[in-house]
């Protein structure tokens, strides 16, 4: 291995801009609705976001298809009840992008957000307690620093965790293997009523059968051996249909190689369906993901760590919250073997996530929410989706508004006073439908 080169920054002090209550990292799915979460509860409230706009997977990552989120109440419902009242909710739960862009923000300033868009976290500085007394942060106004009372990571990565020193798992446990990631884009020219056969229904997976075919007819090869068309309207549609193996989430050069070649592969592939002439003679790409979708970062270890055993056996907790009952959706971490997905034999009873997975081990004022929460290989790769990030990052804001109010640790907040607030605010949505 070629020894690494160092250059030596000289000290300097660097200016603190805010102190906040709650400042919550990342403005996907989980950091919006942590973020909203604490405002409402009447906390300064800072939410950051290394992208250009709030949403993550739905936005930047243009996959805006939400999963396992019936059963879940909360802001989640309010985000979907409001993108359905705008128009921009398509078949199934997946939404116009431009228009989820819109209203994230809209729904994250309503209630006192404060939101800062293309900053990137990149150290935490801890006291003598343990805790985090500020963030240092990169951008376009050079480099900063954010106190706060208590800090929520909602990066998918376990970005600020890992940087604050919290221990975490990644991968399979035997070898390290990840999901791929995935590039996604937004196409159109065609109409839903010619290309039927091709589009996700339900969850049969004969559409994604025929797609295959499609676009393999030609000699053309897809790195995966699933792709997936959701309808957003009559002629506009989202085209997942690419994997990029065993790229690590906390590599810049592996991310951007993984970039370049699916956006690459999904040229390829829309062109391949358009020279097939017919009902796609008139394809076009309209956009492809400014961030590829990542399935699989750091798991932060944290109070509890949820298994595949609580998966498979339902198990349930005092500190719930939520239930996850979406199946274990494992993407093959080996291509040799094969490139769709499966559930390796693992089967779900729905389970909950307990408060505790959500409550660092290793860092008293940090708290995790959506897919970097504390859990095994299996488990992750059930409650990952959206709609348990939503409810897992609602749960987090009304914990650490409790705890800075309080001034207490987020695992000194007696579980009974979060739940109150959960009840409170579920009975107003039962109250306003």
């Amino acid at each position: 291995m070629r020894k690494k080169n160092y250059i030596s920054e000289p000290s300097r002090e660097i200016p603190i801009v805010e102190e906040d209550d709650v400042i919550v990292c990342g403005g996907g799915p989980a950091g919006i609705c942590a973020a909203i979460a604490a405002a409402r509860r009447g906390l300064k409230t800072r939410l950051i976001e290394s992208q250009g706009c709030l949403g993550g997977i739905l936005t930047s990552g243009m996959m805006s298809n939400i999963i396992d989120y019936s059963n879940k109440k909360g802001i989640i419902q309010e985000i979907i009840s409001g993108l359905e009242k705008m128009g921009a909710k398509g078949p199934r739960c997946v939404f116009d992008i431009e228009s989820a862009k819109y209203f994230l923000e809209k729904i994250c300033m309503e209630a006192g957000v404060a939101i800062r868009l293309h900053t990137s976290v990149t150290a935490a500085i801890k006291n003598e307690r343990n805790m985090i007394e500020a963030i240092v942060t990169e951008s376009k106004s050079g480099r900063e620093a954010w106190k706060a009372k208590v800090f929520i990571d909602c990066t998918g990565d376990g970005d600020l965790a890992a940087l604050a020193g919290c221990g975490f798992d990644v991968g399979r446990e035997e070898n390290g293997e990840v999901q791929p990631m995935s590039m996604s884009a937004l196409i159109y020219g065609t109409k839903a009523s010619d290309i039927g056969e091709f589009l996700r229904r339900g969850s049969d997976s004969g559409h994604k059968d025929q797609l295959l075919k499609a676009l393999e007819k030609t000699g053309n090869k897809s790195s995966y051996s699933k792709p997936t068309l959701f309808q957003l309207n009559d002629e506009a549609f989202l085209f997942m249909a690419n994997h990029e193996y065993n790229v690590p989430a906390d590599n810049a050069e592996a991310i951007s190689k993984a970039e370049i070649s699916g956006r690459a592969e999904i040229r390829r592939h829309i062109e391949t369906l358009k020279s097939s002439g017919n009902e796609w003679k008139d394809l076009k790409i309209g956009a492809t993901s400014s961030y590829i979708g990542v399935r699989e970062g750091r798991r932060i270890h944290g109070l509890y760590k949820i298994t595949v055993k609580d998966m498979e056996e339902g198990k349930e907790h005092p500190d719930t919250v939520c239930k996850s009952t979406f199946s274990v959706d494992i993407h093959s971490t080996n291509q040799e073997k094969h490139k769709g997905y499966s559930n390796e034999g693992h089967t779900v009873k729905p389970y909950d996530i307990p408060l505790r997975a959500l409550i660092t081990k290793d860092v008293n004022n940090l708290m995790t929410a959506g897919r970097c929460i504390s859990g095994d290989f299996y488990a992750h790769a059930s409650y990952r989706v959206v709609g348990n990030a939503a409810a897992m990052g609602e749960a987090a804001g009304y914990c650490a508004a409790l705890a800075a109010k309080m001034n207490c640790m987020p695992r000194e907040v007696p579980w009974t006073e979060i739940a109150k607030i959960l009840d409170k605010e579920e009975a107003k949505k039962y109250a306003s439908t």
